[in-house]
């Protein structure tokens, strides 16, 4: 998926240096210099250079249809935000949001807005392979998108007011076919909108855009390209405008006539919860930053213990001297050095500030930003908060807050001498003197307007002086990125001992391990032994990673972490000491079984540490195979003082007589380290005992018997079912109903989880219950160190009724792999916040609640649906889940399924499929009986469970 931009030239030149990207992602280019061209105009000329750059031998035509593509236009001269012109505003650094974890410290707004752009373009159809976004908007969506459908256009639109609607394109529906396009308006009046309403719904269009090669050769054509000769006529691309001209032609009912364009099938879909930010003022920056800041107030949140002075503030990369009181609201200090001398008021954006010693005076709405040219030079530019930077001197044009030449006036300076034309632009106007070393003097004069100092005013006129637009072509972006860079990495220690009043602890902790390494600085001091465990066990992940950057050798910081996790869990279990008494008679077995589990939705979101800090969700199903719950274990009391395992299965056996053999479960290679464990965990070890015993044949005499406890695992290892989890849980189950330990579902599940903490192998929760607990359902935790999901039944129909269930299938492709080794690194991923993960993570919880809607409503190609995108997501998190041999399976039968998974972590064990139709079924059947990948692999016969764990005596 590569992402065009069309960015001011200067930027251009710098872009992939500065963001550290590679151009196979990345294109960039400029408009026409010296033309207007338009939205759609822009466009076109951007995939024109595009395809010039690719050196493909296909016609523009052929190559406007290959390849999926995100085109954002930012490449306007920000004149009414002056403090991002130069780097453009799309690299606008955006603070980290307060109750957000994962962010960058060093983000801007492209960053914060691919992600949703990619996911939209992920789920569009293969025909839409073209997205048009704005680049100075940040746009969010709480909830997932719903199917893209298959349409010409498909254009994005959120629901508002009229009022706010007017400053935009409004797109408006029939009320009862809402996703078909009817006609589009642009910036049409409040009255305008309400006098449709009686009969059409209406929608804000947000810029977002999805384009078929169709669409877009339609849209080249009208921009001046000449297919026959495969370049623009007259080499020059025209101006045309995508919104302004193109959308009023769109819709069954549209606006403007161009049969070419009014043919089109357009499609509108509503971003669900949509939320619209615009960064295009100054006011909006601010504006903008503090309602995503404040957009939850949950304290339990947010991270940061530090309340702001003013919620409007804001400070990034930068170094403050003074102290920031309420009065100081509308404050944007980024990527500056403010001394303690400088005095503020409100509504100041400070931008590039170089180490100083000033004593400036900042009145309400000065603005005051610092721009390195070339390599010494630094051009000083004071500006007012509101000025727009457009119209001419004659004109009135603003500048500070007041107009142009008033400020002259108040100077005494006359336009002659400052050799200002009064019907240039003020965009163009030379206003801002170039220094090699700033003087506050010369900046306090500019922004004082009773400041009439003789010498200054010369300083002034003699001085190099360059426009805003001069500016935005003459930046040198490398100093700078230096510059902000320099800031931040002061900003780092600070950050980290002041955790608790800061965002260290819930940022991207791998960037910032990387700024660490780099900057070769100390690493923070140990945290207190009482601190929350979440807290340390990310410091020690943040510290191995840094050590590990530095000289390869992090896995002492990182073992640490993995044993404050595994201690936190365990500890859980050991504040709540077992005492084991015998509940059979001499001659009783008693049997426990269980199914295994289907995963659907929302897998690894169960897994700590991300459950701890975000809850988990997971939508599953606990299933028999070929007739039978597959995991089974029978206990029975001997008359040996002794304990025996026996592997049924397997054909293994095993006898303890003492504590240590007991607890030697973490030997590598044993067949029997969960009966072991769990033995433990049921208080036949001191750590978890209620009662302390010398030596365990005095605890075995004690009891009154020995014990005697079989395994069956009717299923191989590495199968994706849930095998290890749910086997681990059944034994629990069935040894507390023996030892009359009481435990109910809830504990053995969470005994479960702290079981697989002793036996290093991790893992979360879903397992266990989906095994334990019957039927199909929702489960849902709070986040916490205890971890109780709440389970809500759903529905069973698709699963049983035939018409649905014989469309279902279960493959064995005979591959398997274990989760320990993926676990690990997704784990570790989790622990330092990685921002690609915690999205993901994020993502599989609100599609694990889309699907358990779904399944609410009954629709089968939905779920399949759901299936797939779970699939998709569980490839994003680890690209190792699909190995060669598993999609040499999948291409075979993709003509026949509507969706399919491996059912757990991936990369083997169990395929599930589900078919297009019950003939298609057959077909797969055919194909891969006919076709195996190994001599393992086979179909099993499945079915819902109504029972879940059940344990029964003799």
């Amino acid at each position: 998926m590569k992402k065009l931009l069309s960015l001011p030239e200067n930027l251009v030149k710098q872009f992939h240096e500065l963001e550290q990207v590679s151009s196979n992602d990345f294109f960039c280019a400029s408009d026409p210099s010296g033309t207007k061209v338009g939205s759609g105009g822009g466009t076109a000329h951007l995939l024109h250079q595009s395809w010039l750059n690719d050196n493909t031998q296909q016609s523009l035509d052929q190559w406007l249809s290959q390849e999926q593509r995100i085109i954002i236009h930012a490449g306007g001269q920000s004149r009414r935000l002056p403090a991002y012109g130069p780097s453009g505003k799309i690299l606008t650094p955006i603070p980290v949001f307060r109750w957000e974890q994962g962010q960058r410290l060093d983000q801007n707004l492209l960053e914060l807005q691919l992600p949703l752009y990619e996911q939209i373009l992920q789920k569009a159809p293969n025909s839409l392979n073209t997205l048009v976004a704005s680049g100075d908007v940040l746009i969010r969506a709480s909830e997932n998108l719903t199917n893209i459908p298959e349409a010409d256009i498909v254009c994005i639109g959120i629901w508002t007011s009229p009022e706010k609607a007017t400053n935009h394109g409004v797109f408006f529906c029939k009320r009862h076919t809402s996703s078909d396009l009817e006609f589009m308006l642009q910036k049409p009046s409040p009255e305008a909108i309400q006098s449709h309403t009686s009969d059409h719904l209406f929608l804000m269009d947000i810029g977002i855009w999805l384009l078929s090669s169709k669409a877009l050769k339609i849209l080249m054509q009208r921009s001046g390209w000449n297919t026959s000769l495969d370049q623009f006529n007259n080499r020059q691309v025209s101006y045309y405008d995508l919104y302004g001209t193109f959308g009023p032609a769109m819709g069954l009912h549209p606006n403007e006539k161009d049969d070419e364009i009014n043919k089109l099938s357009v499609k509108i879909i509503t971003l669900p919860n949509g939320e619209f930010y615009h960064y295009g003022t100054s006011k909006e920056l601010i504006d903008s930053t503090e309602i995503i800041q404040n957009q939850v107030v949950d304290q339990r949140n947010i991270w940061q213990r530090r309340v702001k002075p003013h919620p409007s503030m804001f400070v990034q990369n930068a170094i403050t001297d003074i102290e920031l009181k309420s009065d100081h609201h509308h404050l944007w200090i980024e990527n500056s050095h403010l001394g303690h001398r400088w005095q503020l008021s409100h509504h100041h954006i400070i931008t590039g500030i170089p180490n100083n010693n000033w004593n400036l005076k900042l009145a309400p709405e000065n603005c005051l930003d610092m721009v390195p040219i070339h390599d010494q030079e630094v051009c000083i530019r004071p500006y007012g908060f509101f000025d727009k930077f457009n119209g001419t001197l004659a004109g009135g044009a603003q500048w500070l807050g007041t107009p142009l030449k008033n400020w002259l006036q108040l100077k005494g300076i006359t336009l002659e001498e400052a050799e200002l034309d009064p019907e240039t632009d003020i965009q163009l106007a030379p206003l801002f003197p170039v220094t090699k070393q700033p003087e506050e003097k010369l900046i306090q004069w500019m922004l004082d307007p009773t400041d009439h100092s003789p010498e200054i005013k010369k300083i002034w006129l003699s001085s190099k002086r360059l426009s805003a637009a001069d500016l935005n072509d003459q930046a040198n972006l490398i100093r700078l990125y230096a510059q902000r860079d320099q800031y931040r990495c002061m900003n780092w220690p600070l950050l980290a001992k002041n955790y608790r009043k800061s965002v260290f602890f819930q940022v991207n902790l791998e960037a910032a391990a990387q700024d660490f390494a780099r900057n070769n600085m100390e690493l923070p001091a140990p945290l207190a032994e009482h601190e929350e465990a979440i807290l340390r066990i990310k410091d020690e992940m943040f510290k191995a990673r840094v050590t590990s950057l530095k000289n390869g050798n992090g896995q002492i910081h990182e073992q640490n972490a993995f044993n404050i996790l595994r201690e936190t869990i365990v500890d859980t279990v050991k504040n709540k000491p077992a005492l084991p008494q015998l509940n059979v008679y001499e001659d009783q077995i008693i049997w426990g079984r269980s199914p295994v589990r289907f995963d659907l939705a929302g897998g690894w979101t169960d897994t700590a540490p991300f459950c701890l800090t975000h809850g988990g969700r997971v939508v599953n199903l606990a299933v028999e195979l070929n007739g039978q719950p597959p995991l089974q274990v029978y206990v029975k009391p001997t008359s040996e003082f002794k304990i025996v395992f026996r592997s049924i299965d397997l054909g293994l056996k095993e006898e303890i007589t003492t504590y240590e053999e007991l607890a030697n479960f973490a030997q590598v290679g044993s067949a029997f380290s969960i009966p072991k464990a769990a033995l433990c965990l049921c208080g036949f070890h001191p750590d978890y005992a209620a009662i302390q015993y010398p030596s365990l044949i005095q605890q075995l005499k004690a009891l009154g018997a020995g014990v005697e406890l079989s395994l069956l695992a009717a299923i191989p290892k590495g199968s994706g079912l849930g095998t290890s989890s749910i086997l681990a849980a059944t034994v629990l189950g069935t040894l507390s109903d023996f030892l009359n330990l009481n435990w109910d579902q809830a504990e053995v599940c969470h005994r479960t989880l702290a079981l697989e903490q002793l036996l290093t192998t991790g893992g979360g929760w879903q397992d266990q219950y989906g095994g334990i607990l019957p039927g199909l359902k929702l489960l849902q935790t709070d986040p916490g160190i205890h971890q109780q999901p709440v389970a809500r039944w759903l529905p069973d129909h698709l699963f049983t009724r035939p018409e649905f269930h014989n469309c279902m299938l279960l493959y064995y492709t005979g591959i398997t792999r274990t989760a320990k080794n993926i676990l690990a690194e997704i784990v570790r991923g989790m622990f330092l916040n990685s921002t690609t993960h915690l999205r993901i993570l994020q993502e599989m919880k609100q599609h694990a609640l889309n699907t358990f809607d779904t399944i609410q409503k009954g629709n089968y190609q939905l779920l399949a649906d759901h299936v797939r995108h779970s699939w998709n997501l569980n490839q994003q998190l680890d690209a190792g889940t699909n190995p060669p041999e598993v999609q040499q399976v999948l291409s075979q039968i993709s003509d026949y399924t509507l969706g399919h998974k491996l059912l757990g972590a991936g990369g083997g064990g169990y395929l599930f499929i589900m078919a297009k139709d019950i003939v298609a079924a057959s077909k797969i059947k055919r194909i891969l009986e006919e076709n195996p990948p190994n001599q393992r692999a086979r179909f099993v016969d499945f079915a819902l469970s109504n029972d879940g764990f059940q344990v029964t005596r003799s």
